[in-house]
């Protein structure tokens, strides 16, 4: 049996609870972290993050385990299960702090940036046909395309 590291304080029922079932699922497949993830697919860094709940796993993480270890499809299915109420009360790590502070000392959050098809400012319908005009400009492109091509190697 492995010696786990213990699980932070605040982590949620659920997470906790999650946690400490994946790690005995792990330890009764008897495979070392980098052993699980060559069978896996997922790196031993990652399984690291998992199971000491740094990260919550991909949904895909647990089926592979679960296959692994040898577990029934029932059995498999309470955990994909366990998994769902996992990670939706997982914590979330704090958004990073913008390193350069405004001229007043505040923090200007950073805005992202949109599609040129997406504008927050648009009518509704404006995106669609502009989405049209770019279809339409490119259907001459492709046919003048198309007869260069037969004209060259054809």
């Amino acid at each position: 049996m492995s010696a786990w590291q213990p699980l932070p304080e605040d982590l949620p029922p659920e997470v906790r609870h999650f946690v400490e079932q994946v790690r005995g699922l792990k330890d009764r497949t008897g495979l070392s972290l980098a052993a699980l993830g060559a069978r896996t697919a997922y790196s031993k860094s990652s399984w690291q993050r998992y199971l000491n709940a740094t990260q919550p796993p991909p949904r895909q993480a647990i089926a592979a385990l679960c296959r692994v270890a040898g577990l029934t499809p029932a059995d498999a299915e309470r955990f994909g299960v366990r998994w769902e109420l996992a990670v939706q009360v997982w914590p979330r790590p704090p958004a990073p702090v913008p390193d350069t502070p405004q001229q007043d000392g505040v923090y200007e959050e950073e805005v992202p940036t949109l599609p040129w098809w997406v504008e927050s400012e648009s009518a509704p319908g404006d995106s669609s046909r502009r989405v049209l005009l770019v279809a339409l400009l490119l259907v001459p492109v492709l046919v003048m395309l198309a007869v260069v091509g037969a004209v060259v190697f054809g």
